[in-house]
């Protein structure tokens, strides 16, 4: 890890905390925005003013020309980071809280273990194994108690899918991208995931001009700063430290998002959702410390 100066390191707290606000305001963003927008359509507009964006932010800083042979994986990275999450995300939200699915969002780590295992074939200790299983729990106890056990429906279990999308992006872009900078990368699964999205353009006019100012002003937000600037602030952050450190802070993210969403939506979550949440956070929190716990326990031997 490089050193910084006080100055960077004021830099960096801020572009983080940043991150952490942006994509916490991700849910609330969606909830407002399915007043007026299918799921399809919502995820199109939203990526369609972030790959304008991401086009600017690439004319200024400049980002490489993928080579002909990797266009294809962009495409891939683009359907399930951008295509499939998203549309799993704002299907799943029309029965979730914007609180509940800020926790089922963070789960990505615990997928990507069992991807690991069942088609990587990658060896899992039984640590992992143990933060799986207590991080599905949590998760149900997150879906059961966001709506009450009578009204259990499918929509839970949109938003791990779309986790599990996340995680096949990750794994995808860990072992097949190391060739891009981080920015490079952002910007063509951002584009690449919005020429997947045009399948859902009909009707996307007549819908924009149906909806109110509130709404419209809502999905702008979702597409410039979540969808965009906190990308471009998070490969800030990566290439000044850690991703094994930093990354521990975006742990963050549902608590911030349960009180946007109390203030914006009015919704205040449930013990269990609360409880449920707690599970699956210190879960994959547990899991992403394992180094650190396992490198003391080997120094203090």
């Amino acid at each position: 890890m490089q050193k910084v100066n006080r100055k960077t390191e004021a830099k960096l707290v801020i572009a983080t905390m940043f991150v952490v606000v942006c994509w916490a305001y991700s849910p609330i963003g969606i909830h407002l925005g399915l007043a007026s927008y299918s799921p399809g359509q919502l995820a199109l507009l939203r990526f369609i003013i972030a790959s304008i964006f991401m086009g600017i932010v690439a004319i200024y800083q400049g980002v490489q020309v993928p080579k002909v042979k990797d266009i294809p994986l962009l495409f891939v990275l683009g359907f399930f980071a951008v295509a499939l999450h998203h549309i799993a995300l704002n299907f799943g939200q029309r029965g979730v809280s914007a609180g509940a699915a800020s926790v089922l969002a963070q789960s990505t780590p615990i997928f990507t273990v069992i991807i690991s295992r069942c088609v990587l074939k990658e060896r899992i200790n039984l640590w992992r194994w143990c933060c799986v299983f207590c991080g599905m729990i949590g998760a149900l106890i997150v879906v059961i108690g966001d709506k009450g056990i009578g009204n259990i429906s499918l929509n839970g279990l949109l938003i791990l899918v779309a986790a599990c999308s996340w995680s096949v992006y990750f794994i995808l872009q860990k072992r097949y991208s190391q060739s891009y900078s981080t920015l490079t990368m952002v910007c063509y699964t951002v584009w690449t995931g919005t020429v997947v999205l045009l399948v859902f353009s009909p009707g996307l006019l007549d819908s924009m001009q149906a909806s109110n100012f509130q709404v419209n002003f809502a999905v702008v937000i979702l597409g410039i700063f979540p969808s965009a600037l906190a990308y471009v602030a998070w490969a800030y952050v990566l290439s000044h430290t850690e991703v094994s450190k930093i990354s521990i802070v975006l742990y963050l993210i549902p608590p911030t998002s349960m009180v946007i969403a109390s203030f914006v939506l009015g919704e205040l979550p449930s013990v269990l959702v609360v409880l449920g949440g707690g599970i699956v956070i210190l879960s994959v929190l547990a899991m992403s410390l394992e180094r650190v716990f396992r490198h003391n326990v080997f120094v203090k031997r």
